[in-house]
């Protein structure tokens, strides 16, 4: 049997000391760009060289979506552009009206994106493409005109899908500041973030920005260099490094950069612009004048027959008895 616990006289032992609160300090409120306050009680990193300091790192999301009633070929192009852009988010489509703006930044905060590709189809025919930081902007409205999708071309190159583009861009994006804004733009838009989740480490093909009479020429090419029968790059390789398009192919013809998101101050307006309407209405115009040039030579031939009356024949009657 187990022995019984002696009973001691002794006083009771002092109890032990409360232990200090090893607790985290309580975060603050957390909005959608960081921390609403800074972390209560926390100490300053000091100046030494064993402060570590937090490296920048791009999160760059993109949202990618069209208006509805959008032409097939219009829509095989925002999927070609959404195959080439990995960090890109695919939506439902949204109305084009006057309330497009609001409903997208609202959207584009859900889905936590910065930048926005809203493909705006007008009349089943012209096809406006918007460029938009969210939330603050600005934003740029292009029409998109020479638009070739990559079924249609059918070209040789073939690159790996979600690997990290090289973008270049002509000299001329350098000479007047409503370009370098644009520039701007679409680094930030179609580079592809480092160490991003579906991207491939890979730098495979070329995106070319050129700015040709005023408007901005889109191509994808493919990096091609030869290999040997190991698979290894020869010597000298590099120097036979060739460029083979992909596609897709389209033409962006700036109208107007706004300072808000979808909207705001209009920064700048392309006075060389003329809407698709205008030209419509204008070959109208001359195929109207067509018809009435002939009207005219009309009625000018009939005038001339009056005026001019042909004299009567002597013998017109001469068998008419018989």
């Amino acid at each position: 049997m187990a022995k019984k616990r002696k009973r001691t006289d002794a006083p009771a032992e002092a109890a032990p000391a409360e232990k200090p609160d090893d607790s985290a300090p309580t975060r603050p409120e957390r909005t959608l760009f960081g921390f609403k306050d800074p972390v209560p009680d926390a100490e300053p990193a000091s100046a030494g060289a064993g402060a570590a300091v937090a490296p920048f790192r791009n999160k760059e999301k993109v949202l990618i979506t069209c208006s509805r009633r959008i032409t097939y070929r219009y829509r095989h192009l925002m999927q070609d552009v959404l195959s080439l852009l990995p960090h890109a988010k695919k939506d439902s489509k949204v109305e084009s009206k006057q309330s497009k703006g609001s409903a997208l930044n609202e959207l584009l905060e859900l889905r936590s994106c910065s930048s926005c590709l809203f493909f705006e189809c007008r009349k089943q025919k012209d096809l406006y493409l918007w460029m938009v930081k969210s939330p603050g902007g600005p934003s740029v409205k292009f029409l998109v005109n020479a638009v070739h999708t990559m079924e249609e071309l059918k070209l040789t190159g073939n690159h790996l899908k979600g690997s990290r583009p090289l973008l270049t861009f002509s000299t001329n994006f350098d000479e007047q500041p409503h370009w370098k804004l644009v520039k701007e733009m679409i680094t930030q838009i179609f580079a592809t973030p480092k160490d991003h989740r579906k991207a491939k480490p890979f730098h495979d093909h070329v995106f070319v920005f050129s700015i040709v009479d005023g408007h901005v020429w889109f191509r994808n090419y493919q990096i091609s260099v030869p290999h040997n029968e190991i698979d290894k790059v020869d010597k000298g390789g590099l120097d036979k490094m060739t460029l083979i398009e992909v596609g897709p192919r389209f033409c962006l013809n700036p109208i107007k950069i706004f300072g808000g998101s979808f909207g705001g101050p209009t920064w700048y307006e392309n006075p060389f612009y003329i809407s698709p309407n205008q030209i419509r209405a204008l070959e109208k115009r001359q195929k109207a004048g067509k018809y009435a040039k002939k009207v005219k030579a009309k009625v000018r031939r009939k005038m001339h027959e009056m005026n001019n009356a042909l004299e009567p024949d002597e013998f017109a009657e001469l068998w008419k008895g018989e």
